[in-house]
């Protein structure tokens, strides 16, 4: 389980993210939804490890891990909307360069694991520079997943992408789920977060204005409450 209690960040004077907190239980996927500016992205920067808050607390399993990067790196999984990709680099080159493991669990990911689940091993060869968006998405989850994190952060996780490649992650998002894992995803498209998630966060000027769980409430509320927000 993920909790998140009180973060809070600034910037040149100016508050990103103000007493956030929430929780993610395992299984469950979480969609945070806002406009633009509003700290969703600061937001999953801290909770991967990548920036540090001015104050607050996230606890992985009951264990602080706040300035613990290698308790992070072990159980989290963060896919950035900028891929991580060396474009000069072939597609084999990369996911060796980011993957989590060793060379003979690298080759098995990709002959029955994640790696082959997103197609990756059909554009081995190619370099990285030359991948269609989907085909980069695809390497970087498959890349950030080769940790066998339980907690998966994605954001924007497919846009810009074609629908086979949507298909193919949201299949993927499922199968994770139903293993267990957390997954918590930005999405600017509301038929995608409404499609995916379990409960949707909605945040407004770096605070949560909304958790709603799906399960309990009607599409129209969902749509009403995150439209008034984004916008």
């Amino acid at each position: 389980m993920l909790e998140v209690t009180g973060i809070e960040k600034r910037y040149r004077g100016r508050t990103i993210l103000k007493n956030v907190s929430f929780r993610a239980n395992p299984g469950e996927c979480i969609g945070i939804v806002g406009g633009n500016g509003c700290g969703k992205t600061t937001l999953l920067s801290i909770l991967a490890g990548i920036r540090k808050p001015d104050r607050g607390s996230i606890r992985i399993d009951g264990q602080e891990a706040l300035g613990r990067h290698r308790l992070l790196e072990e159980k989290i999984a963060y896919v950035p909307q900028e891929n991580p990709l060396i474009p000069e680099l072939t597609a084999f080159d990369n996911y060796r360069l980011w993957f989590r493991g060793k060379r003979r669990e690298m080759e098995r990911d990709l002959e029955c694991g994640v790696g082959h689940v997103l197609g990756v091993d059909r554009f081995l060869k190619t370099q990285a520079g030359r991948l269609s968006g989907g085909e980069k998405k695809r390497l970087s989850i498959a890349a950030a997943l080769s940790g066998r994190a339980d907690i998966l952060i994605l954001d924007e996780p497919t846009r810009g992408i074609d629908v086979g490649a949507k298909n193919e992650i949201y299949k993927l998002m499922n199968r994770l789920a139903a293993e267990g894992k957390s997954i918590i995803m930005i999405s600017s498209e509301m038929t995608e977060v409404l499609r995916m998630s379990d409960r949707i966060i909605v945040m407004c000027e770096g605070k949560i204005t909304g958790n709603i769980d799906i399960s309990e409430a009607t599409q129209e509320h969902i749509m009403n409450h995150a439209t008034r927000n984004i916008n």
